[in-house]
C-alpha cells in the first residue's frame, strides 16, 4: 500500500470497470515533465512506502532540473520482467541456486518466487544450420529441440515450480516481437490499479516496446532477478533527450534508413545513461511499426530507453495485434486522464533537444562492425573498398592495422582482390573474392516487426523471380521472421513462394543470424575463405554487426533493410554499387537494376491493408504459453527446488553461494594485482562473452570434448550459460578479440605472469594458476567499454575469472551496473587520461587503496591507484548510487537480496 503523502489515490472509470490509480497532477511540476519521467513519477506514487521511496524522492522528481546533472536517486519498480532463453536460462538457474541456499541458511526457499510477471520467450537456441530448401524450418526445430533438450526441460520445470513465471515455447517468435504484439500490455491492471507498463528485460533490446509508450529498458540478468524478486531498480533520475521528428519520410526509404539516420546522429550527440523521447509534429506522421524499430535500436545509440507517448496510433496497432476493446478503452482514458497522450504541438521540459527532418532520410546500411557507422547506400561500394583493408592486411606487434609495402595484398584497380575458383557440390563453378556476400539474412525483431519492409522485401522478390533472378550460388540466404503473423501475411498476399525461389525459405522463428546463430557457411564456401583468409560479408536485417558475432567465418557485416538484404544476395558482393550497377540479368539477358525490382510506396501499402489483420494475432497468440506437443511431451522433474544433473553440460549449479554467511565481510582494498586483459576502445560484451559458435580447439571446446559432446553438439555459447564452467571458458574468448599484452595474438590469449618469461596462454588457464596462488587481477580497458547486448555473462564470467577490478575509459550503462553486481569494482581514469597517456603496458603489479571506506557506508569518489612501475593515480570509482555500494559490499546483487530475504 502506498504511504500516499500527495492525497493522489483516485478512482478511474471505464465503461463498467472502476480502477484505483495515483494522480500525477497531485504533484507539483508534473505537466512539465517528459512523458517519461510522468511514468516513473507514478511509479513512486504508487510503491511510497516512507523508506526507499519518500515524500522526498517525488517531490525531487516533480522539481526536476532539466539542465542538472543526475544526482537524485530514486527506486524505480518495474511491473513485469521479461526474458529471453539465452539470458532468461541463467537467471531461472540463479534462481534454484538461491532457493538451495536459503535453505541452507535456515530459511524458507518458497520466499524464491517471482513477484512480479516474469515471461521468458524461447527465441535465442535456433540455429539456422539448413537453408534454402522447403523443410529447412522443420530441420532446423528437431536439432534445435535435439541440441536443448537438458535446457528445456529445465525451463517447463520452472514454469511448474515458480508462480508468476510463464515460458512462450520454441518456434513462436522474437521475444521483442510477442511482447509488442501480444505481451505488452501498455496499461497495467492488477489487484484493482491501473498503471503504466512498464518493465525490464535481460536483453538490451527490450526497448522495442518503448515504441507503444511502455517504458522500459535491458537490464543484465542478475539485476532482473533482484527485480523478480521484488527488488526496486537503483537509478538516477535522468537526463531526457527531446528528438523532435518534422516531415515525412520519403518514398523509397524505409524505417531501417531512418534508425540508422538516428543512430548516427544520436551516437555522436552522446547519450549514454540519457533517456531519449521523441514528439513533435512527425511523431503523429510515424507508424507504430516505425516507432517500435526505432525504440529497438536504443542500445545502438547507447540511451537507456526511447520512448513514443501514446496517441491513436498506440491504440490502433492494440486493436490491430488482438488486444480487447475494454483495454483499448482502458489505455486511452488513462493516458488521457494522467497527462500521458501525445500533443504533437507540445515542446515539454527537455535536458537537451535534436530535431530531424524525416524527408531528409536517404536509403543506408551500416557497417562493417558497427550499428552506428551510418553509410549513404549510394557511397556503400566505394566505402567498402576503402574499408575492406582492414581486414585483408597485416597485424602489427600493438595489435593495430597496419599495411607493410612487403605485405600488400593482391589489388585489382586499387582495390584488394583474391579471386578463388570454387566447385559447388553439383559440379558448377563460380568465383570468390573479397567483399563476397556469403549471408544474407531477413532476421531480428528490429525489422521482422515492420510489415511495412517485410513485404517490401517478399516484393523485391516476387519481381526478381518474373525477372529471371535468383540468390549467387554462394550466398547463404535466410528468413527468420519475429511471429507467425508474418509467414501467415505473406502467405495471404501470395508472396512466400517467392521468397522461396530466390532462396529465403523460412529457416525458424528466432534471432538467428543477428545473435550468431546463422550457423555454417556451405562447406565449399567456408574452405575457401579459411584457405585462402578472404575478407567476405554478410548482409543482414538485424540491430548488431560487431565483430565476429555474426558468423567465425565472415569479417565484415552490414546492417540493412529487409528488401536490400533481398538486393544484396541477388547481387552477391558488396563491391557492387547496387544503385547504379546490375543486380544480374534477366532471361534475355538484359540487366536488371535495383530500380527495376524496388516495389512503390502504394505497392507495399496495399499488401499491407489487404493481407493482415487481427484474425491473425490472434489465431498466433490464443494459446502461446501452451506449446506444441514436442514441448508438452517434455518429461520435468518436480518439487520446488531442482534435481541437478553431474553429468549435463547445460545446466549446473553455480558457485556464486557456496561458503556465504549471513553478514557479508568487510571490503578490502586490492594488493598486488595483475593484468588479466589491455583492450582497446568498443570493447563489447559480444567480446567479452560470445554467444556464437565454440571452436574445438578453444577452452570451451576443450571441456565439452572431456564431457563426450561431439564437435556436431556443441552448439553455442549463448545456449550454455545455464552451465558456468562452459561460460568461464568462453570469456574473453571472442575469435575477434585483440588482448595488447598478448600481441600478434586474436582471440582469447594473455601472457600468464605466474610463470617464467611470461609466455602466451589462453586467458582462461593464466587465471586458474593466479587464483590458484591467490593473485587478483585487473582489466584496462578504453572508451565505450561494454558496450553492445545486456549480457550478464560478461560480468559473471568476468568476475569468475578472478577479476577484481576493470579500469576504463568510459562504460556503458548495463555492464558498468552488471560489473557491480557481480562484485566487480568499475573504475575510470582521470579524465583526458588514458592507459597509454599514464604509460601503463598491462605488465605492471596494481596496487588500489581507499576501497575500504566503503565499509563506512559512503563511496569514495576515487580511490588511489599504483603500480611497481612507479606510476600512480587517483581513479574515479562508478559506483553510481548508495543501492549500487550495497551491492558491492554484499559481494554482488544476488547476496544482497538473498540477506534481505533471509531477515524479513
Amino acid at each position: 500500500m502506498s504511504a500516499n503523502s500527495f492525497d493522489a489515490r483516485s478512482t478511474l472509470r471505464v465503461g463498467d470497470e472502476s480502477y484505483e490509480i495515483f494522480k500525477l497532477d497531485k504533484v507539483e511540476g508534473s505537466a512539465r515533465l517528459p512523458y517519461s519521467l510522468k511514468v516513473l513519477l507514478e511509479n513512486l506514487l504508487r510503491t511510497e512506502d516512507g523508506a526507499n521511496i519518500t515524500a522526498d524522492h517525488i517531490r525531487a522528481l516533480g522539481e526536476w532540473d532539466s539542465q542538472a546533472q543526475p544526482a537524485q536517486e530514486i527506486q524505480f519498480t518495474p511491473a513485469r520482467v521479461i526474458m529471453q532463453d539465452f539470458t532468461g536460462v541463467p537467471c531461472v538457474v540463479d534462481l534454484a541456486t538461491m532457493r538451495e541456499a536459503v535453505k541452507e541458511l535456515g530459511g524458507d526457499p518458497a520466499k524464491i518466487n517471482p513477484l512480479a510477471p516474469a515471461e521468458l520467450v524461447i527465441d535465442h537456441s535456433v540455429i539456422a544450420d539448413k537453408f534454402g530448401t522447403s523443410d529447412a524450418f522443420g530441420q532446423n526445430v528437431e536439432l534445435e529441440y535435439g541440441r536443448n533438450k537438458e535446457r528445456y526441460q529445465f525451463l517447463r520445470w520452472g514454469q511448474t515450480a515458480f508462480d508468476e513465471f510463464k515460458v512462450v515455447p520454441p518456434g513462436t517468435g522474437i521475444v521483442h516481437q510477442v511482447n509488442i504484439e501480444h505481451l505488452a500490455r501498455t496499461v497495467m491492471v492488477r489487484n484493482g490499479q491501473a498503471y503504466p507498463d512498464t518493465l525490464v528485460g535481460t536483453d538490451s533490446h527490450t526497448t522495442m516496446v518503448n515504441g507503444l509508450g511502455v517504458l522500459g529498458w535491458g537490464v543484465g540478468g542478475i539485476e532482473a532477478e533482484a527485480a523478480m524478486l521484488g527488488q526496486p531498480v537503483s537509478m538516477l533520475i535522468p537526463r531526457v533527450v527531446g528528438f523532435k521528428l518534422t516531415g515525412e519520410l520519403k518514398p523509397g526509404t524505409t524505417a531501417t534508413d531512418l534508425v540508422l539516420t538516428i543512430t548516427e546522429m544520436l551516437r555522436k550527440h552522446g547519450v549514454v545513461g540519457k533517456f531519449v523521447e521523441f514528439y513533435g509534429e512527425g511523431v503523429a506522421a510515424t507508424s507504430l511499426a516505425n516507432r517500435a524499430t526505432i525504440g529497438n535500436m536504443s542500445p545502438e545509440f547507447g540511451s537507456t530507453a526511447a520512448i513514443f507517448p501514446i496517441d491513436d496510433e498506440t491504440l490502433n496497432y492494440l486493436r490491430l495485434t488482438g488486444r480487447d476493446a475494454q483495454q483499448v478503452a482502458l489505455v486511452e482514458a488513462y493516458a488521457k486522464e494522467q497527462g500521458l497522450w501525445l500533443d504533437p504541438a507540445a515542446e515539454p521540459d527537455f535536458s537537451e533537444k535534436l530535431e530531424l527532418d524525416l524527408s531528409t532520410v536517404v536509403p543506408s546500411i551500416a557497417g562493417p562492425k558497427r550499428p552506428q557507422d551510418r553509410i549513404v547506400l549510394a557511397n556503400a561500394a566505394e566505402q567498402f573498398k576503402t574499408d575492406v583493408r582492414n581486414y585483408v592486411d597485416s597485424v602489427d606487434e600493438a595489435g593495430k592495422e597496419s599495411f607493410p609495402a612487403s605485405d600488400a595484398p593482391a589489388t585489382t584497380n586499387g582495390v584488394p582482390s583474391n579471386p578463388v575458383l570454387v566447385t559447388a557440390p553439383d559440379g558448377s563453378t563460380y568465383e570468390l573474392d573479397h567483399g563476397a556476400v556469403t549471408v544474407a539474412a531477413i532476421t531480428s525483431c528490429t525489422n521482422t516487426s515492420n510489415p511495412y519492409v517485410m513485404v517490401a522485401a517478399a516484393l523485391v522478390a516476387k519481381k526478381a523471380v518474373e525477372k529471371g533472378l535468383t540468390r549467387k550460388p554462394w550466398v547463404k540466404t535466410t528468413l527468420a521472421p519475429g511471429s507467425k503473423v508474418v509467414t501467415d501475411y505473406f502467405d495471404k498476399a501470395g508472396l512466400t513462394p517467392y521468397l522461396d525461389k530466390v532462396g529465403f525459405n523460412l529457416v525458424g522463428y528466432g534471432c538467428t543470424t543477428c545473435i550468431g546463430n546463422s550457423g555454417p557457411l556451405p562447406d565449399e564456401v567456408s574452405k575457401a575463405v579459411n584457405e585462402h583468409d578472404l575478407a567476405v560479408t554478410s548482409v543482414l536485417s538485424g540491430n548488431r554487426n560487431f565483430e565476429g558475432r555474426i558468423n567465425p567465418d565472415v569479417k565484415m557485416n552490414y546492417l540493412a533493410s529487409p528488401p536490400l538484404v533481398v538486393a544484396y544476395a541477388l547481387a552477391g558482393s558488396m563491391k557492387i554499387d547496387i544503385t547504379t550497377e546490375a543486380l544480374g540479368a534477366d532471361q534475355d539477358g538484359n540487366p536488371v537494376y535495383l530500380k527495376d525490382v524496388w516495389p512503390t510506396e502504394a505497392e507495399v501499402n496495399d499488401v499491407v491493408a489487404n493481407a493482415i489483420g487481427e484474425d491473425m494475432f490472434n489465431k498466433s497468440y490464443q494459446d502461446v504459453f501452451a506449446g506444441d506437443a514436442q514441448w508438452q511431451a517434455l518429461p520435468i522433474p518436480t518439487g520446488n527446488t531442482f534435481e541437478w544433473d553431474s553429468e549435463s553440460t547445460y545446466v549446473r549449479k553455480p558457485p556464486y553461494f557456496e561458503g556465504m554467511a549471513h553478514e557479508p565481510s568487510p571490503v578490502e582494498d586490492i594488493q598486488g594485482a595483475r593484468v588479466l586483459a589491455k583492450l582497446g576502445d568498443s570493447v563489447t560484451t559480444d567480446h567479452i562473452s560470445p554467444a556464437g559458435a565454440i571452436k574445438a580447439d578453444t577452452p570451451a571446446g576443450k571441456y565439452l570434448t572431456e564431457h563426450g559432446v561431439q564437435r556436431r553438439d556443441f552448439n553455442s555459447y549463448g545456449s550454455r550459460r545455464g552451465n558456468h564452467e562452459v561460460m568461464i571458458r568462453g570469456t574473453f574468448a571472442n575469435i575477434r578479440l585483440r588482448n595488447q599484452i598478448a600481441p600478434g595474438t586474436e582471440g582469447g590469449f594473455t601472457r600468464d605472469f605466474t610463470q617464467d618469461d611470461a609466455p602466451v596462454s589462453f586467458i582462461y588457464d593464466a587465471s586458474r594458476n593466479y587464483i590458484d596462488q591467490g593473485i587478483p587481477l585487473v582489466v584496462l580497458a578504453g572508451k565505450e567499454y561494454g558496450s553492445g547486448s545486456s549480457r550478464d555473462w560478461a560480468a559473471k564470467g568476468t568476475a569468475l575469472l578472478g577479476v577484481k577490478a576493470v579500469i576504463a575509459e568510459s562504460y556503458e550503462r548495463i555492464h558498468r551496473s552488471n560489473l557491480i553486481g557481480m562484485g566487480v569494482l568499475p573504475l575510470q581514469y582521470p579524465e583526458g587520461q588514458t592507459a597509454s597517456s599514464l604509460g601503463l603496458t598491462g605488465e605492471e603489479t596494481f596496487s588500489f587503496s581507499g576501497v575500504t571506506e566503503l565499509n563506512n557506508g559512503s563511496t569514495p569518489r576515487t580511490v588511489k591507484v599504483t603500480t611497481d612501475s612507479g606510476v600512480e593515480f587517483d581513479a574515479v570509482v562508478r559506483i553510481d548510487t548508495p543501492g549500487e555500494a550495497d551491492y558491492y559490499r554484499n559481494g554482488g546483487i544476488m547476496q544482497y537480496v538473498l540477506r534481505s530475504l533471509i531477515r524479513k
